[in-house]
């Protein structure tokens, strides 16, 4: 039960992290395509499929219809985040921190799922023996 609580503790602080930063991409695109491309380098097309799949990667996750989609969807956001830390701390900014906390969530939140995983083929096979 406790492994549970906690996979759902950085789960939601993962999924809301990304579906912040989605929202902010619909709803202030000008301000983050501005910052996107002057403190950083990107370009503006970057900013709506970007959103789209953070929104998508957390619909995998939580719907769990799909292991792999899943598997996917984490190592996305795991990347995702790893790219956003390392770009803001090369335009030194001093704005990774909510990058960092996506990535201690998105490893936290998939070792947990790991871990369940493990836990209930460990339970389906004392049941059929």
């Amino acid at each position: 039960m406790k492994l549970k609580v906690a996979y759902w503790i950085f789960t939601v602080g993962m999924c809301g992290i990304f579906l912040f930063s989605a929202f902010m991409y619909f709803t202030k695109y000008e301000m983050v395509t501005g910052y996107f491309e002057n403190n950083m380098g990107f370009p503006a097309w970057l900013v709506y499929p970007l959103a789209t799949a953070k929104i998508l990667g957390v619909v995998a996750i939580v719907s769990g219809l799909s292991r792999m989609l899943k598997e996917w969807a984490y190592a996305g956001f795991f990347f995702d985040s790893v790219m956003a830390f390392s770009a803001h701390y090369m335009a030194g900014d001093g704005q990774g921190g909510m990058a960092l906390f996506a990535i201690v969530t998105t490893i936290g939140s998939r070792i947990l799922w790991g871990l369940m995983e493990r836990q209930k083929s460990l339970e389906i096979k004392t049941k059929s023996t």
